[in-house]
């Protein structure tokens, strides 16, 4: 074609995986085609095929993420929370893949497991790491608490958890993940 710049296939692929994660935290799983991503790029649908087979196989690459949790050993109870925040505030703030993923799961059930997923592979191991005992339920607990914070924050945008800064916000939740990790189970 005339005046088409080629792209390279790792370029193709990520300019792929990007109008991916777009589609689908805006519309969810069910309501995103295939070749809606390709016509967001400027390929042919096949091209989207060629690297991810089906919509599935797509919305697993665009759901993929590392949240590089740091390491928690060795951590004081205080401290928990100031280690841990920052690495929230990333991936909420700097990972699109992260917040497609959030928004999807309200509303697909693919988008769920891939989240549960993405906690029982990534969260779930480094609490268990450094908590003493209860180690499911506090991890469970700390999930609950980053994503309803995450949701409510950069989906919802609830005032005023959407006007704090990153200090206040990390000033009000570090008291929680400290006691959802640190303090005594309940009796």
């Amino acid at each position: 074609m005339p005046g088409t710049r080629r792209r390279s296939a790792p370029a193709t692929r990520a300019a792929i995986l990007e109008a991916a994660r777009n589609r689908f935290g805006t519309h969810g799983f069910d309501r995103v085609r295939l070749r809606d991503v390709a016509a967001d790029v400027g390929v042919d649908p096949a091209m989207v095929i060629r690297y991810f087979g089906t919509k599935e196989g797509l919305f697993a690459a665009a759901a993929e993420f590392d949240l590089d949790l740091p390491d928690l050993v060795g951590v004081s109870a205080g401290e928990l929370g100031h280690v841990l925040m920052p690495r929230f505030f990333g991936v909420w703030e700097g990972d699109a893949g992260f917040l497609s993923l959030l928004r999807a799961a309200t509303t697909s059930e693919a988008a769920a497991e891939k989240m549960l997923e993405l906690f029982t592979g990534q969260v779930a191991p480094a609490v268990a790491a450094v908590v003493a005992d209860h180690a499911a339920e506090r991890a469970a607990l700390l999930g609950s608490q980053i994503l309803g914070l995450a949701l409510s924050r950069y989906v919802l945008k609830v005032p005023p958890l959407a006007d704090m800064s990153r200090a206040e916000l990390e000033a009000w939740i570090t008291p929680v993940i400290r006691h959802y990790l640190t303090d005594p189970a309940p009796a």
